[in-house]
């Protein structure tokens, strides 16, 4: 692994883990409210935790094309509406620990969507992961059999409309990460709550609404960000193979604050997900390859053959984002699918 994909791993597994602890944290707050209302205010907070730094860089959202608003609109519809509520329903029959581990489905999920429908070139290490990923949820799941069964398809559901917001959130390149969360947890949020008020009736107590937002704020705002940031530099696939730790730390959370037990076969599906998550990682990818001329914004540095555009002073190693131009450029070398590698093999 390089400096250069290391920030992003490590974003990404920041991102899990705060992710991660969201479920055990929801299923303790279902309790007094109803899941829509839960997931309503989950992305609210979301929402809350972004606005400063999405509006402060507000002039990026008056260039941005069609093409990105597509991606956003998929990302919030599929990641921010159906993909919560249905993880919430699930949860009301499921033990918070199965939950959080059927939910590496998803990055089964991610990688057959994008290399169906979104170019991402998937080697014989990437499937072959996939199928670990496969593997372990169906092992997790075993011990429920079919009592669960209505809960485990919920969770898959969910898990299907994450994969599709991976898709999407991975191609955006000129919204920065906290404005894509912003808008998320915004509209998501709000269409989520109104539903969920008006199908359960009761509104809950200040102190489990603060609770929501607070969990929000964390486990899904600044999880968001940071997984953006890191997807656009990894690809989808590989993002969501580092992110699928994050059901294991809500097995350890439900485990240690909730006392749910820690499961044998708990332990072995996270080995097969740690035989999936170094497939991933440990695989090479190069090929002569042509880019065309592109404007967007992300986060980068200059010390590679794709960013040559001047920053008197400011050291070639140093990450920053912004919006920048590149020139058509033919050249070889081992990449993955980020934002400027989505081309055709």
């Amino acid at each position: 692994m390089t400096s250069r994909t290391l920030r992003p791993v490590v974003e990404c597994l920041l991102a899990a883990a705060l992710f991660g602890a969201s479920t055990p944290a929801a299923k303790a707050l279902l309790a007094p409210m109803g899941p829509l209302t839960l997931a309503g205010l989950l992305y609210l907070g979301a929402a809350a935790g972004s606005a400063f730094w999405a509006l402060r860089e507000r002039a990026t959202v008056r260039r941005a094309d069609r093409r990105n608003w597509l991606w956003l609109g998929g990302a919030i519809l599929f990641g921010g509406g159906l993909g919560p509520a249905l993880l919430m329903w699930g949860l009301v029959t499921a033990p918070a620990a199965s939950a959080a581990l059927w939910l590496n489905l998803e990055s089964v999920a991610t990688a057959l969507l994008g290399w169906a429908f979104f170019r991402e070139h998937l080697s014989g290490r990437t499937w072959l992961a996939s199928a670990l990923v496969c593997g372990a949820s169906v092992l997790l799941a075993s011990p429920s059999a079919f009592a669960l069964a209505p809960a485990a398809l919920l969770v898959l559901l969910a898990c299907i409309c994450w994969g599709l917001d991976n898709s999407f959130t991975a191609l955006i390149d000129r919204f920065t990460p906290a404005q894509s969360t912003f808008a998320k947890g915004l509209v998501a949020g709000t269409v989520n709550l109104l539903l969920g008020l008006w199908l359960h009736g009761a509104v809950p107590e200040a102190r489990a609404v603060g609770g929501a937002l607070l969990v929000g704020l964390f486990s899904y705002g600044l999880s968001m960000v940071l997984y953006i940031s890191g997807a656009q530099q990894l690809g989808a696939t590989r993002a969501q193979m580092v992110f699928a730790t994050a059901p294991f730390w809500g097995v350890l959370i439900a485990w240690a604050a909730m006392g749910e037990p820690l499961a044998a076969v708990q332990l072995a599906g996270g080995g097969l997900m740690a035989g999936a998550l170094w497939l991933m990682q440990s695989e090479h990818h190069a090929h002569l390859h042509t880019h065309a001329a592109t404007r967007h914004t992300h986060l980068h540095r200059h010390d590679d053959e794709h960013h040559t555009h001047a920053h008197p002073g400011l050291p070639a190693g140093r990450w920053h984002r912004h919006e920048h131009t590149h020139e058509p450029l033919t050249h070889g070398g081992p990449h993955r699918p980020d934002l400027h590698h989505r081309h055709e093999h």
